[in-house]
């Protein structure tokens, strides 16, 4: 099951945090990692776990959310906006699709679909014997729900940027409070209904919002109050294999079965999910505390000869990134504004990204399983992701040079760079909080940038937990001036949702009517032409590395820790087959060190 965005919708990930843990904090004042770790064979990883034996029908299993900080606890996909959210979500709802190998939807989940012969219209239905937890019908109208929700002027989430969203017919019209409904849905019956777009997109059967929303449950709530209300955070319904018996705000939810699950009644009886700080999830391993856990691959050289659990392990749908404040959202007319003179130069960013060594933060800090990122879409597109993006690598008599060009010279001889008016330039690097190493490598950062002759600092002299950090990055806090993410991205290859001139996901705010262009002719009609949408994604890929409002660091590979007792896990992106009602354990006491 993916964790992250289970479908299309990008989510941002714990950067510094769970991913960032638990390593020798002597990289801190190194010029780069240390050079003592082995390089992991990333090959020798299976996709699924090794255990023959039968599941018992009274099983529970523990699920490690790990994280040094609470999740949020906003429970619904329309709403949600961090990773923590989304592995609570996948136990207790679902999209109403299935997806195969290369993510295209699938006729074997909650709703089978058909296309119209100009690819403008889908018409979706709902199996029989979908339900929401609560036993009421999952219905046409609670899909055409969400839509009205996300489309709405009210709306206070960030789904609407979608660019498929945006494009069904009547939804511009709706949005701007024109038409009290969306003219291209259409309810056939209760249990059908269809979508027409006002043009094709390739993207369309990997990427169409793909939630239900339960309106006889939500649908009473003004939709200006929706994202607050207690019945997303404390009492939240879905249509998935467990459904919600108890809610610790922010450090455990515990599940138990729906027998009325719509595959059939799930392997286990039950399922308590906890955060466990990654400072100690390995313990909680070898215990038998936890039964799955993503697994933070700094620590893995500790935990690989460990007896009582196995590893999984794939290539991600996501990126490590840092990011320039280039400009902000304008919340108002819903487009990002580039219109901070700080990092207008191009040869600036550049440099920067040319200062920082990732290849050995990959190797030495994360022994393999983090490699450098050359562009904005990950390898696990392998159709997409170019090979030659002219990437930007570690130079740094290359960033001196460019730093020299653009007028960033050390003027009063201290070893920092004055501004090109001659005035102090400093940065402000706003980086997120987690285990041992988070703060050794945002320093580690830190000095390469000064060993090219610039001043950077901590927002605020220290790390940001989670919440805080996407709180000042999504608020455009004038503090920050730089920070460093990392985007799960979602199954659709499709980069609109996070680079859009008028998507609130664009952290940057970097636009351009190239960008515009680029990102425009990568879903339009002529990219259902393989050859043509490849050309254009190339071609972006280039384009933003050379404007660089983002500068791409690591690829990631995941690895997941599972208990010897757990029947059935894979995270082999080809098994579509897997949903967490196939789940289950060998033995009620798990196994141990």
């Amino acid at each position: 099951m993916k964790k992250k965005s289970i479908l299309k919708y990008a989510t941002p990930l714990v950067a510094l945090g769970l991913l960032l843990s638990a390593c020798s904090s002597s990289t801190g004042g190194n010029s780069s990692p240390s050079n003592s770790k082995k390089v992991e064979d990333t090959s020798k990883f299976a996709f699924k776990v090794k255990n023959t034996k039968a599941a018992i029908d009274t099983g529970s299993l523990n699920y490690a959310l790990v994280s040094d900080t609470p999740f949020e606890g906003t429970l619904n996909y329309a709403y949600y906006t961090g990773e923590p959210d989304a592995e609570v979500l996948q136990f207790f709802d679902e999209p109403l699709f299935s997806t195969d190998g290369d993510y295209r939807f699938t006729n074997d989940g909650a709703a089978s679909y058909e296309m119209s012969n100009n690819n403008k219209t889908i018409t979706v239905k709902i199996k029989d014997n979908v339900n929401w937890t609560d036993g009421q019908p999952v219905k046409a109208e609670d899909y055409e729900y969400s839509f009205l929700v996300i489309g709405n002027k009210d709306y206070t989430g960030v789904r609407y940027g979608d660019a498929i969203i945006q494009s069904i017919v009547g939804m511009k019209e709706y949005h701007e409070g024109k038409a009290k409904n969306i003219s291209g849905i259409k309810i056939l019956n209760d249990k059908t209904l269809s979508i027409t777009f006002t043009q094709a997109n390739p993207s369309l059967l990997t990427g169409l919002w793909a939630y239900a929303m339960p309106k006889h449950y939500l649908g009473n709530i003004p939709i200006k109050d929706l994202a607050k209300n207690d019945k997303i955070h404390k009492t939240p319904i879905g249509f998935g294999a467990f459904k919600i018996k108890k809610i610790v705000p922010g450090e455990s939810v515990e599940f138990v079965r729906n027998d009325d699950y719509y595959h059939g009644k799930p392997k286990l009886q039950s399922i308590v999910l906890k955060v466990v700080n990654p400072k100690v999830i390995l313990q909680s391993l070898k215990k038998g505390d936890v039964d799955i856990a993503t697994f933070p691959t700094d620590q893995y050289p500790s935990a690989k000869n460990s007896k009582n659990f196995q590893f999984v392990g794939k290539n991600e749908l996501a990126y490590s990134y840092i990011g320039f404040k280039l400009g902000h959202w304008d919340a108002k007319k819903n487009v990002n504004v580039m219109d901070n003179p700080k990092f207008q130069d191009v040869r600036l960013r550049q440099a920067m990204a040319y200062a920082l060594d990732e290849k050995s933060v990959g190797d030495k800090i994360y022994n393999g399983l983090r490699f450098p990122a050359t562009s904005l879409i990950p390898p696990a597109f392998a159709t997409y992701s170019s090979k030659n993006a002219d990437s930007i690598g570690f130079d740094p008599k290359k960033a001196k040079k460019l730093l020299d060009e653009a007028g960033y010279k050390d003027v009063d001889k201290d070893g920092l760079r004055e501004d090109p008016s001659g005035k102090k330039f400093h940065i402000n690097y706003l980086a997120m909080s987690g285990g041992d190493i988070a703060e050794p490598l945002a320093k580690f950062y830190i000095q390469s940038w000064r060993k090219v002759g610039l001043d950077v600092s901590l927002v605020d002299g220290r790390l940001a937990e989670f919440n805080s950090f996407y709180k000042m990055v999504e608020d455009d806090d004038p503090k920050v001036d730089v920070y460093a993410g990392a985007w799960g991205t979602g199954t659709d290859v499709d980069p609109y949702g996070l680079y859009g001139r008028d998507v609130p996901y664009n952290y940057s705010h970097f636009v351009s009517d190239k960008n515009d262009q680029l990102l425009k002719d990568g879903h339009s009609e002529k990219a259902f032409d393989p050859a043509f949408r490849k050309k254009t994604y190339d071609e972006w890929q280039k384009y933003m590395n050379d404007q660089m409002p983002i500068i791409p660091t690591l690829f990631r590979y995941e690895i997941t820790a599972v208990n010897n007792r757990v029947t059935n896990y894979t995270v082999d992106p080809k098994d579509s087959s897997f949903i967490w009602s196939t789940v289950g354990v060998s033995s009620d006491t798990p196994a141990t060190e």
